[in-house]
């Protein structure tokens, strides 16, 4: 709008006022200004008050009502899509901890999605809730994209008995590698959170005892175990670069040795292998001279940790595990009294690069997150032996 007088003109576009000396030249033809003689700052505060008064009357464009609306009503550009429920993705949610873990969140009343090729996991561990509406199953591997829309990922998937992830190795280190580069682009798509399960593995043949965080590791990067080992350690890498390159939200674990119900009779990891050697009436295998050392954590224990450092604001590492320490033989002479104080042990030749010792410091699990476990070796052990029992079809 543009208000003439005979000591200036006004121009106002978009709400800046702009005073403009008065030119003949440049007055349109035509125009004619009958105002009185002003003085000069009068079209200045004529101006004001009408650009105020057409404020008032004019609303900004995002904010005028559209079809009917009230007034206070701001239009919306872009929404995320209104969610009744946490939408959960668990990676290989048919294994031992991962059904764990979706009893969990499905207790609790999230919408969780179970992914798993059933390589080592079955869907018998899930099969209680397949009927449920809050549950969905797809068999998929993680080496493949995911297009799907999640809040959370926890990422489990991958053989973690040696056993099984010698199995195939290259197959065991596309696996850390690949399927956690695909979850990781899945979280940073759908802005989600991702934790991922990583190991003590990555600390090696540990010169530290016990382990922290800060700890490096004493790993051999060619060994027969490394595929599962180096696997792990760059997928940590990989989190934390994400982290830092694109700020997804990750959460870090080193898992140590964890027992209870639905473990696979046949993963050869120790305790699995004792309790169903116990319960069949067969010797208690022994590899090397039984004094290399593991600390036991009983499955809730663990879900319990998982679900916390996801929660939490921190994001880590954390080693969440039982600082608990026992050697083959103890653990061996303990399954014998609460399994079958007749059950023979014999000793076998090691394994390559299996580790000396293995106990995590968990003060900081404690001290930023207040967990740590509760359940004691003795208690646990007989809760897993009664779901064993029941799988191998043994009697008391």
């Amino acid at each position: 709008r543009r208000v003439g007088a005979t000591s200036g003109s006004i121009v106002c576009s978009v709400g800046v006022l702009q005073l403009v000396a008065s030119a003949p030249h440049i007055q349109p033809p035509g125009f004619h200004c009958s105002q009185p003689q002003l003085p000069q700052t009068t079209p200045v505060l004529l101006l004001s008050a009408r650009v105020r008064a057409c404020a008032e009357m004019s609303p900004p464009a995002n904010k005028r009502p559209a079809n009917g609306a009230a007034d206070d009503e701001v239009t919306v550009i872009k929404t995320r899509p209104r969610v009744e429920r946490t939408r959960v993705l668990v990676t290989g949610g048919a294994g031992f901890v991962g059904s764990h873990l979706i009893d969990h969140l499905m207790a609790r009343g999230d919408y969780v999605i179970c992914l798993d090729n059933l390589f080592t996991g079955s869907k018998d561990n899930i099969a209680h809730h397949l009927d449920k509406p809050n549950f969905e199953f797809i068999r998929h591997d993680v080496c493949e994209p995911l297009f799907i829309e999640v809040d959370q990922i926890y990422h489990l998937a991958c053989p973690a008995s040696p056993i099984h992830y010698k199995w195939d190795p290259i197959k065991t280190m596309k696996t850390s590698f690949l399927g956690t580069l695909n979850m990781l682009g899945l979280a940073k798509r759908c802005r989600a959170k991702m934790l991922l399960t990583s190991t003590s593995e990555v600390y090696g043949d540990p010169l530290q005892h016990p382990q922290t965080e800060t700890y490096w590791g004493n790993v051999n990067c060619i060994g027969e175990r490394s595929c599962y080992d180096e696997g792990k350690r760059v997928a940590e890498t990989l989190c934390m670069d994400y982290f830092r390159e694109h700020k997804t939200a990750v959460r870090l674990i080193r898992i140590f040795n964890t027992y209870g119900p639905r473990m696979a009779l046949d993963d050869g990891r120790v305790v699995s292998n004792f309790v169903a050697q116990a319960l069949s009436g067969k010797p208690l295998t022994v590899y090397g001279d039984g004094t290399q050392t593991r600390s036991f954590q009983y499955i809730s224990d663990l879900v319990n940790g998982i679900v916390t450092v996801m929660e939490g604001d921190h994001i880590g590492p954390f080693n969440i595990g039982n600082p608990g320490e026992f050697t083959m033989i103890e653990l061996a002479n303990l399954v014998k009294e609460v399994v079958n104080p007749k059950a023979e042990i014999v000793y076998r030749e090691n394994t390559s690069d299996d580790p000396g010792k293995r106990k995590p410091d968990i003060t900081k699990a404690k001290t930023m997150l207040g967990w740590e476990p509760k359940v004691v070796l003795r208690d646990g052990l007989q809760m897993m032996v009664d779901d064993f029992r029941t799988r191998l079809g043994v009697g008391k």
